[in-house]
């Protein structure tokens, strides 16, 4: 069993740690998420949401067996900065056109995707315009995953009646990792460097515990009994249940022994406070 997240060891804090990844231009995120791997030393990586090579930002990279809470990041909100390049000068009612886009749009993805073409409903939570200036505007985007913001911009040109198209795109936010303390390459890079020579400060500042990844996801603490079995394969029942945390009936929590370690990521199926039963099915195992 991995002991609290905040007294593990960098080896162990590498192969079940994150990486908020600040992404840079040129590589695909699965060649980042691969070079990581091969710097980190741990047999597996995983990028928590594909960027388009030209795109930079926020890319959340799973290292180790944190590779197997990818799936909480299936749902989470993606934040984008992009600039909108106008064909023709902008309308008077530039503001208010684009404003309509926030809410369901339908878009098909496009013919390079790795998905198949079909039409599909995506949320466009928040829409704004940052700045405008001639031709250009810079948006924020606030958006359901598997949104193309490139055909959002396609899309808003149309509606403006002037066409449009995308200049350049960043990420600023995937779920709750953002902007705010993203690590380079090279930080990563130097800080496995400081590492291999006795300092490891930098390296904590650079690599997140696993657990970063499950702070967006309800919480089920469990007992040390109850963590062993599951270690094992089995599910949560209900006398291992220690406390639940703001978890409705189906949804996808997380389970934690006392000291803050994660055991797994499953589906609230039964009542914590009944006396027999399970009360979380096993999605993946963690420990």
């Amino acid at each position: 069993m991995r002991g609290p997240p905040d007294e593990r060891s960098t080896d162990d804090l590498l192969d079940f740690g994150v990486v908020n990844l600040d992404k840079p231009p040129g590589p695909s995120s699965h060649q980042v998420a691969g070079w990581l791997r091969d710097l980190a030393g741990v047999e597996r990586a995983a990028h928590a949401g594909t960027l388009d090579p030209k795109v930079t930002g926020c890319l959340p990279v799973l290292l180790g067996d944190a590779t197997r809470t990818a799936q909480v990041f299936d749902d989470s909100v993606k934040g984008y900065v992009a600039v909108l390049e106008l064909h023709r000068p902008a309308p008077t009612d530039f503001d208010a056109v684009v404003r309509e886009f926030e809410g369901e749009v339908y878009q098909k993805p496009p013919r390079k995707s790795a998905v198949s073409r079909r039409l599909r409903a995506r949320t466009i939570h928040e829409l704004t315009v940052l700045e405008r200036e001639d031709r250009r505007a810079l948006l924020r985007v606030e958006c359901a995953p598997g949104t193309y913001i490139r055909k959002l911009c396609h899309d808003i040109g149309l509606a403006l009646g002037t066409g449009a198209h995308m200049g350049a795109l960043r990420r600023v936010r995937t779920g709750s990792f953002d902007d705010t303390a993203l690590v380079t390459m090279h930080d990563l890079t130097d800080a496995l460097a400081f590492a291999a020579e006795g300092d490891e400060s930098l390296l904590r500042e650079c690599v997140a515990p696993a657990e970063r990844a499950l702070v967006d996801l309800p919480r089920v603490t469990v007992a040390e009994s109850a963590a062993e079995q599951i270690a094992e394969g089995a599910p949560v029942y209900a006398p291992g249940v220690l406390a639940v945390e703001d978890a409705g009936r189906g949804e996808l929590v997380a389970c934690y022994t006392s000291d803050g370690a994660a055991v797994c990521i499953g589906n609230l199926v039964g009542d914590p406070a009944a006396d027999s039963g399970v009360v979380v099915e096993l999605e993946r195992v963690l420990v």
